[in-house]
């Protein structure tokens, strides 16, 4: 682990500005910046930045902890960083359109009509967002945090050579091949997203310093159609990529066995020297643009899960990013905040803050949710019984073409 700095104790960062808000495709796009505005909102309404006392750590508190939570602002990054990733050909397409919308949308690059629109300002937006999550890498990896969060990034439909699926640079992606240049031998890529996360997975499918697992609704339902589980990475490094679809309704219960099955052992065999996150939040039961039927009590047993691999693999190492979700006022805000006080320690109270439910009515004339937890969901029992099938058999799969690439036994 040549290049890791010494541990930060106990500090936890967020990477944030406000000009992050600039990547916005559109007013009636589903990627509403108001989501993630409302998230750092409400993050900053219940306490969890500043000076805290001993964090609720899995093992105790850290010792010698200084127990700071604090906001950063992204660092430098520049197209040199960018171009590792990225053909410079679709970038020269994505400046072209940021400079001249009347250039005319080029569906060649993904960029118009449909789920990636060119918008004016998109590069240095984009930009912007690999900028935070590359900050969020530096921080962990040189000792600065423990954990850090970039609530705006997690674009990881982008590909080499393309826009996709509202993405247009692949922020995880060039935070784990700056964390990869700067000296980690290993990184564990994690993506809870409802869909499947298939851009970092092609841009380190051939690259065995990096293991990539995506839990998902099947792509026999959902874009971006891929991500089945006989998909194990490329001819370079077999069992790099690890998959499991799910099938719609499938209740956090049944996502929640079929992570704690195989995600934990592979990830420890794995012994990765950090983990990097994708926390898309669609998985959730209300969320308009998928199926699975999760709560935001099923995504805190998530993010604990995920805080718990970090101290016990990678000693802590963790960054995190956003990504989908699509509830922009009653889910998204809610989870990713849970995610950032399950990274800091801190408990969250009961209700949230009449400031921020003020603000939320104001910004979107949504009425948001006056408590952090929810009730259960009711799932029809046929629909449990495919979903319990389904998880099984990628389950079954993963443990038969995958665990045996890592020294695990099918």
């Amino acid at each position: 682990m040549a290049g890791a700095g010494p541990k930060a104790k106990g500090r936890v960062a967020m990477v944030w500005d406000e000009s992050l808000a600039g990547y916005d495709l559109g007013p009636t796009h589903p990627l509403a910046p108001v989501r993630v505005e409302l998230t750092v909102d409400l993050i900053r309404r219940t306490g969890l930045l500043g000076a805290m006392e001993a964090p609720r750590g899995l093992a105790g508190p850290l010792p010698g902890s200084d127990g700071f939570v604090d906001e950063v602002r992204p660092g430098s990054f520049d197209e040199t960083e960018l171009l590792r990733l990225h053909r410079p050909d679709f970038v020269d397409a994505v400046k072209r359109l940021s400079a001249d919308l009347t250039a005319g949308a080029d569906a060649t690059y993904g960029l118009g009509p449909g789920d990636t629109p060119a918008f004016s300002g998109m590069h240095p937006a984009s930009m912007l967002v690999c900028a935070a999550s590359k900050e969020a890498a530096r921080q962990v990896w040189e000792g600065e945090a423990d954990h850090a969060f970039n609530p705006a990034g997690g674009l990881h439909h982008a590909m080499p050579d393309r826009a996709a699926g509202f993405c247009i640079y692949n922020d995880p992606a060039i935070a784990i091949d700056w964390l990869l240049e700067h000296g980690a031998e290993r990184v564990a890529y994690l993506d809870v997203d409802v869909h499947h996360g298939d851009g970092v997975e092609v841009m380190f499918a051939d690259d065995p310093r990096v293991l990539t697992i995506s839990l998902h609704e099947s792509g026999r339902f959902l874009f971006p159609g891929t991500g089945s589980s006989e998909d194990i990475g490329g001819s370079g490094a077999p069992g790099s990529a690890a998959n499991l679809p799910l099938h719609p309704g499938t209740p956090g219960s049944i996502w929640l066995e079929a992570f704690d099955e195989v995600v934990e052992p592979l990830v420890r065999a794995f012994a990765p020297d950090i983990l990097v996150t994708q926390l898309g939040c669609d998985t959730h039961v209300s969320d308009p643009l998928a199926h699975l039927a999760l709560t935001v009590d099923d995504h805190a047993q998530i993010y604990r899960r995920v805080h718990q691999m970090a101290h016990e693999i990678t000693e802590g190492r963790w960054i995190a990013t956003g990504g989908g979700g699509y509830e922009l006022v009653r889910v998204v805000p809610r989870t990713w905040t849970m995610a950032f006080a399950e990274m800091t320690g801190r408990p969250l109270p009961v209700e949230t803050p009449m400031g921020w439910r003020e603000l939320a009515y104001e910004r979107t004339g949504v009425r948001p949710p006056d408590a952090f937890t929810e009730d259960p969901v009711n799932v029809s029992a046929q629909m449990v019984d495919r979903a319990r099938q389904a998880a099984e058999e990628s389950v079954a799969a993963l443990r038969s073409l995958v665990l045996p690439h890592h020294g695990l036994r099918a």
